[in-house]
């Protein structure tokens, strides 16, 4: 986060997608942060029914022991299950199920100052993907790589999802960075 300029206290609410360890794996080091370097202030936790559960043991796995009695109490958290339609720190979002492996994936319309902030996570270009992003000003959506991509939109479909879409502007995620040619690289914008 530092190094594209956000400031880790700055967080107010998270909404976490799925329970895959990408999407996972950076909230301990994330947590750490929130624990010894910022004040102590709430972190709205928003997912997948179960959301605490899941997170408090890949907290407990992290930490082992010391997670519980001296870290768990400085780590200021409300873990909310998305539901449809909700409200965290203070925005408003929409939950939309998307078709990701078998358990699938929060896609979310987030409303911000008048905008809507559409944001998938992982998604198969499903109509519930079309769903999340119609009208919406802004969509992050994942586009993993090129052909044929399990249960993730290839690179190909996010560019027909943009093209039906001409109002939104979007901005692709998740990109396959490995050694396929125009492979992207970590950082990088790519224009599909």
């Amino acid at each position: 986060m530092t190094r594209v300029g956000v400031d880790p206290a700055s967080i107010e609410v998270l909404f976490l997608t799925h329970f895959h360890g990408d999407h996972t794996l950076g909230l301990p080091p994330f947590v750490l942060h929130r624990i010894f370097v910022d004040k102590p202030r709430t972190l709205t936790i928003v997912g997948p029914e179960g959301v605490q559960d899941r997170l408090e043991k890949l907290f407990e796995v992290s930490w082992g022991i010391d997670w519980k009695p001296v870290m768990q109490p400085r780590f200021k958290a409300r873990y909310v299950n998305a539901r449809p339609r909700g409200q965290a720190a203070g925005y408003r979002y929409e939950t939309v199920k998307l078709d990701h492996g078998s358990a699938g994936s929060n896609g979310y319309r987030i409303h911000v100052d008048g905008k809507v902030l559409a944001y998938s996570g992982d998604t198969e270009p499903t109509a519930p993907l079309e769903r999340l992003v119609d009208g919406a000003d802004v969509a992050i959506v994942e586009a993993t790589g090129p052909g044929d991509v399990f249960s993730h939109m290839s690179w190909e479909a996010a560019e027909a999802l943009k093209k039906r879409h001409p109002k939104t502007r979007f901005v692709f995620n998740h990109l396959y960075s490995g050694t396929v040619a125009g492979a992207a690289k970590d950082l990088q914008v790519v224009e599909i």
